[in-house]
């Protein structure tokens, strides 16, 4: 999915001069004048970033990031204002925000903003590709294979996790050789890791 820069801003020549510019940057485009049209057809698997104007009649900056964060929105937001204070900066960046900027700002910055939150949220979308491919293969574990799996995953022996479970030790072995190479890991120590990586139990 091609990543867009979603333009949330009531004010129209604010909202264009920002289109042209990212336009000019032959970055995809969509605006908007209030949030509430920007919801309405948000898809929450989109890819891109929000430049997001604080003050709107209809719903304001935070409570429109607080909708996208509760419709599970994943996207980058920068949040544009004139009315900037310390207060409302640190509100944001607590409340996940990406990035705060204040009004006046010049070109270059506006663009060098947009590209690190594109270059973080192609980031985040690999990082959780990587997570779900881990976890699909966890999935693929039988009950059995998932309780050894966690033995292995605390260094447990053999011996003593067929103690534990009630069976051979050969047949532990077999049962890790399959998890093993259902997870794709060569050795104990990758399957931790892949393990931290997707938050396996």
């Amino acid at each position: 999915m091609q990543p867009v820069v979603h333009i949330i801003d009531d004010d129209r020549m604010a909202r264009e001069s920002l289109r042209w510019l990212i336009e000019s940057a032959r970055l995809p485009v969509k605006v908007f004048d209030r949030g509430l049209e920007f919801l309405e057809q948000f898809q929450p698997g989109s890819s891109g970033c929000v430049l997001l104007d604080v003050r709107m009649p209809d719903i304001n900056g935070m409570e429109l990031h607080s909708r996208l964060r509760g419709l599970g929105a994943t996207l980058p937001v920068i949040m544009v204002t004139g009315h900037a204070d310390v207060g409302m900066a640190v509100r944001a960046m607590k409340a996940g925000v990406y990035d705060f900027i204040e009004k006046p700002y010049n070109d270059a910055e506006i663009l060098e903003r947009v590209q690190s939150a594109l270059a973080y949220d192609l980031d985040n979308r690999r990082n959780q590709e990587r997570v779900n491919a881990i976890r699909r293969r966890a999935g693929q574990l039988t009950p059995r294979e998932h309780e050894v799996m966690l033995f292995v995953l605390r260094s447990t022996p053999n011996k003593v996790i067929a103690a534990e479970l009630g069976i051979s030790i050969k047949t532990v072995e077999l049962h890790r050789a399959n998890l093993m190479s259902k997870m794709q890991a060569t050795s104990p120590t990758e399957l931790v890791r892949l393990a931290l990586i997707a938050g396996l139990d």
